[in-house]
């Protein structure tokens, strides 16, 4: 979620792709004071029921519009709309091992899940759902379900979920969409913020026609211009890594240069945030990523995958046993908890349950919008640029630290800092 202002406050894998939260104009869960910078599921194909049965055109963004979006979202090659660029996958004999092996046991289980929770981005359709297409051809339309909780949106963007279908349909993809009135700028935050992720979690936890296994991989994207080698690369590196969880890494622009977003929720395995911000709020020291944590900065700036206690970032991966299991689900704090968001206690929940190989791709750089997505790309390169043939003869590994660190830093506000035990209401 993204604010004008920024405010802290098989081998069968799902894919589960979560953005924008119902904030229209705010990505992620942040501190409710201002930064200061220096200068029910509804599946259809396969499953038919849905709650947008009979739903017509609400006349925000025209026919004629609409299906200019409907076109784009399906052809990856459609420059009709404007949208960040993205490579196609040349290299694909790096990804072909994620396309599910056929086999009697396996045909009827669902591999892939894409799921979305999107409020008021009609213009980043092309980008993130165009990505999320193009990989459900490349790993099997049949494997693939995609779903997507929209919220009260006022720019199109139903108008264009709705009139997607069928496209899915054809294409054999299960389809889930559903619209949700909670209001995360209503009541508490975190607690709907959370529920609102565990909806697009619903039809895998619930499970009803035995579709998702606990082998399953979970990925959810917030409302990011992502490629797809973005997404697989992420997949890739989980399996690579042996990791329960991997991220990217999000960036924003306020200023003149780009800074790291997600810093309420990222903990390095030291247990401090990524970078620091005094007591004023200051991100005079944005710059300074990880200047207490020198093996992390290293693997940072060598393009490195490198072990974290916690991450969002735009981007996350992770294994869906713990919820299929349904013993970790989203949740805001508990009474004498560190208030914090509900990413950071999906991860302080994951450690508790033995889920604690988590990684930020450093590869991987994301973006809120088209245009700015496009200068971090310039900037930090595409993921292929760090994929190369060379480049991947030296396999990423990770030495694993199996105990997480034993404080972990709670911002509930810039002036209120401290660093609590990890597991403290566990």
């Amino acid at each position: 979620m993204r604010r004008k202002h920024l405010f802290v406050g098989q081998v069968s894998l799902l894919l589960l792709i979560a953005g924008g939260l119902y904030l229209g104009s705010n990505h992620l869960t942040h501190l409710p004071t201002p930064i200061h910078f220096p200068g029910s599921s509804a599946p259809s194909s396969a499953s038919t029921d849905s709650n947008d049965a009979g739903y017509t055109n609400t006349g925000i963004i025209s026919a004629e519009n609409i299906t200019r979006y409907v076109n784009a979202i399906s052809d990856p090659a459609s420059e009709d709309l404007p949208r960040l660029k993205c490579p196609f996958i040349a290299n694909t004999s790096r990804y072909d091992s994620l396309k599910p092996a056929s086999s009697p046991s396996s045909s009827s289980k669902i591999k892939y899940f894409f799921a979305i929770d999107l409020r008021d981005t009609v213009k980043l359709l092309p980008r993130l759902l165009g990505s999320v297409v193009e990989s459900i051809r490349f790993l099997g339309p049949s494997n693939c379900a995609l779903s997507i909780i929209e919220g009260n949106s006022n720019d199109g963007t139903y108008d264009v979920l709705q009139a997607l279908r069928p496209s899915l349909d054809a294409l054999t993809t299960t389809y889930y969409l559903r619209s949700s009135d909670i209001d995360p700028k209503q009541g508490d935050r975190i607690a709907k913020l959370a529920e609102l992720r565990n909806m697009a979690l619903q039809p895998l936890v619930d499970n009803t026609l035995g579709k998702y296994t606990a082998e399953t991989t979970v990925i959810f994207l917030n409302d990011v211009a992502a490629c797809t080698e973005d997404i697989f690369e992420l997949v890739y590196q989980r399996v690579q890594l042996g990791a329960d969880m991997t991220c990217g890494l999000d960036w924003v622009y306020v200023g003149r240069d780009p800074t790291f977003y997600d810093v309420w929720v990222a903990r390095g395995m030291n247990g401090d945030s990524f970078f620091e911000i005094p007591a004023d709020g200051n991100w005079n020291s944005a710059w300074n990523l990880f200047w207490n944590n020198e093996p992390a900065r290293a693997s940072m700036n060598a393009h490195r995958p490198f072990q974290v206690f916690s991450c969002w970032n735009g981007a996350a991966v992770f294994t869906a046993r713990p919820l299929v299991d349904k013993t970790v689900q989203f949740r805001g704090p508990r009474e004498g908890e560190c208030k914090q968001g509900e990413p950071q206690l999906f991860c302080k929940d994951l450690w508790f349950h033995g889920y604690g190989k988590i990684a930020v791709v450093p590869s991987v750089n994301l973006e809120y919008s088209d245009d700015r997505a496009q200068q971090i790309k310039d900037l930090k390169g595409y993921t292929s640029r760090w994929t190369t043939a060379e480049d991947v003869a030296r396999d990423d590994k990770i030495e694993w630290q199996s105990t997480p660190p034993g404080n972990v830093k709670c911002i509930p506000s810039y002036k209120d800092q401290s660093f609590r035990p990890w597991n403290e209401t566990l």
